[in-house]
């Protein structure tokens, strides 16, 4: 039997769920952050944590240590919309939620076996929360933060794949967490970097976005997170979702019915309010909107403080504290109960360690990756790559990212597996450092080549830029006008839009391993079944 902390001060520190490791410059891997981790646990007994930058050798090891100097089990919580290999490097990467739909048929099947062998992996390495799935509807193509995240852009498919998701991840005992309540897809800013607004009435949020959060509730999820975004159809002062009793307590309490945790986003971005509030005004606020979890909030000792003092004073309700501790501990004693307390401490007694990366799930993410790929320009039965002439090389790839700086767990480099199905071919990169390369002799060089392949990266991506730069705009433009070009969206189909008079358009939805392999695989199929008049000869 677990037993809650009694004293006010460890109280409070339950709610709290700091971060450890980061995957932001400068990067700090979950091994080298453990130490301050240690030091705050020893004064201040948090609740949990989020997890960034692990691997998926040592993060179990740094977990098992952590919960067994713990006065009460930890929670871990990670952001693993594309698998546990999002944050433990080694662990099996799926390709992002869009590409499910792409799949047709099998998709809600493909995506509840995914969901199983996500959760598997994050419970044997010591995790208990997955930060998914997204039920926001991609309603707004210029949404610079949800895009290919989300599963879809009608209700019905959003809610029907979520669905899945939470299949497959309570069928093994991982908590599933829908987000961004009230939902985040029409926005056209990102709410790491400001506040954004959504206009839409309330019976246009009634019937769109709050669809697939009432869908996640019905089918039992345990923990639902806000967004930092402004609802003034739901809250006329224009209050973000995150501090809004309004939202979070009359619309999702009351008239949703919502009876699990309430989290907020990270309390590190800029929509969650300003850098010069104190952080623990900021929980305060809160805690009284609704919120049960404070997710990585800047300042834990001096929230803490706060927070004791404000009880104590008669600022805010000892209950609120209660109420949220009571809920949070309901998950602790759900898991306590499934795979016995010592889970905590020794995952294995939930999963086996072996099942981390292994060729099982690795293989399900590579059919996935395969049965996503859509051709979206031409016609997908005659398309095929052109022969080689006489003097010729093997197609020539350019691989367009508009940034590149952040450490992100799932990227994969397209050049070992492109090159080894093409040894004969190129390859290049075009990066935001390229605008001051010599990119009209790169054009040049692609005449050598039997076919010119750009794949380019359009994805979400926090505190970046979302689409491809105006230079790297104009040099896919000036190869297809000179170039029958192949072009690849390793992410948004819109990207596609742009470029109607290439060659071909090819859409994986993702730039993860899998994704990236699938779309090599094509393009050699494509080389495989050619005709003797190819239509792709060069112009």
């Amino acid at each position: 039997m677990l037993t809650p902390p009694d004293r006010l001060r460890d109280r409070i520190s339950q709610l709290i769920f700091p971060r450890i490791g980061s995957n932001m410059m400068p990067t700090i891997s979950v091994e080298d952050d453990a130490a301050r981790i240690e030091e705050l646990m020893e004064e201040f007994p948090i609740g949990g944590l989020c997890l960034f930058n692990g691997d998926r050798i040592r993060t179990p090891q740094t977990l098992t240590r952590l919960q067994s100097k713990a006065a009460f089990p930890l929670l871990i919580a990670t952001d693993m919309e594309r698998g546990l290999g999002q944050q433990l490097t080694g662990a099996t990467v799926f390709p992002h939620a869009m590409a499910f739909q792409a799949t047709g048929e099998e998709a809600e099947t493909l995506l509840k076996a995914s969901a199983q062998a996500a959760a598997r992996e994050a419970l044997a390495a010591g995790l208990h929360i997955s930060f998914s799935p997204v039920a926001d509807i991609n309603s707004n193509p210029a949404n610079p933060i949800i895009s290919t995240r989300a599963y879809g852009t009608t209700t019905e498919t959003v809610g029907d794949l979520l669905t899945a998701y939470m299949q497959g991840c309570q069928e093994e005992g991982l908590f599933t967490t829908a987000k961004h309540f009230p939902g985040h897809g029409d926005t056209d800013v990102d709410s790491h970097e400001t506040l954004p607004v959504v206009e839409r009435d309330r019976a246009s949020l009634d019937t769109l976005e709050l669809a697939p959060f009432r869908r996640a509730i019905e089918q039992g999820v345990s923990l639902i997170m806000t967004a930092h975004v402004a609802y003034p159809g739901l809250d006329p002062s224009g209050t973000e979702a995150t501090r809004s009793r309004a939202i979070l307590h009359d619309l999702l309490r009351k008239d949703l019915g919502f009876k699990g945790v309430v989290i907020s986003d990270s309390l590190l971005m800029e929509g969650a309010g300003s850098r010069e509030e104190h952080p623990g005004e900021m929980a305060a606020a809160l805690l009284e909107a609704g919120l049960d979890i404070l997710l990585d909030i800047k300042d834990v000792p001096a929230t803490v403080d706060y927070l004791v003092a404000a009880v104590r004073s008669g600022r805010i309700p000892e209950s609120l504290i209660d109420a949220a501790l009571e809920r949070i501990w309901s998950l602790k004693v759900r898991f306590a109960a499934r795979f016995g307390k010592g889970a905590f401490v020794d995952p294995s007694l939930a999963v086996p360690y072996q099942e981390i990366g292994c060729e099982k799930h690795r293989a399900l993410a590579n059919e996935i990756a395969r049965k996503a790929v859509q051709v979206a320009i031409g016609d997908p039965d005659s398309l095929c790559l052109p022969r080689l002439r006489p003097g010729q090389k093997e197609p020539i790839c350019f691989l367009v990212r508009p940034h590149t700086t952040y450490n992100d767990p799932t990227q994969a480099p397209l050049e070992t597996a492109f090159l080894r199905a093409f040894p004969d071919g190129g390859y290049i990169e075009i990066n935001p450092e390229s605008e001051n390369d010599d990119l009209q002799n790169l054009i040049e060089l692609a005449a050598s080549h039997s076919t010119v392949v750009v794949a380019a990266i359009v994805k979400p991506a926090a505190w970046h830029r979302f689409g491809l730069l105006p230079f790297q705009k104009q040099f896919i433009r000036d190869l297809a006008d000179r170039y029958p070009v192949w072009l690849a969206a390793l992410g948004s189909p819109l990207l596609l839009a742009d470029f109607q008079d290439a060659a071909a358009g090819i859409c994986v939805y993702s730039d993860v391993e899998p994704s990236m392999q699938a779309l090599v695989d094509y393009l050699v199929q494509r080389r495989d079944t050619q005709s003797p008049t190819s239509p792709l000869l060069p112009r």
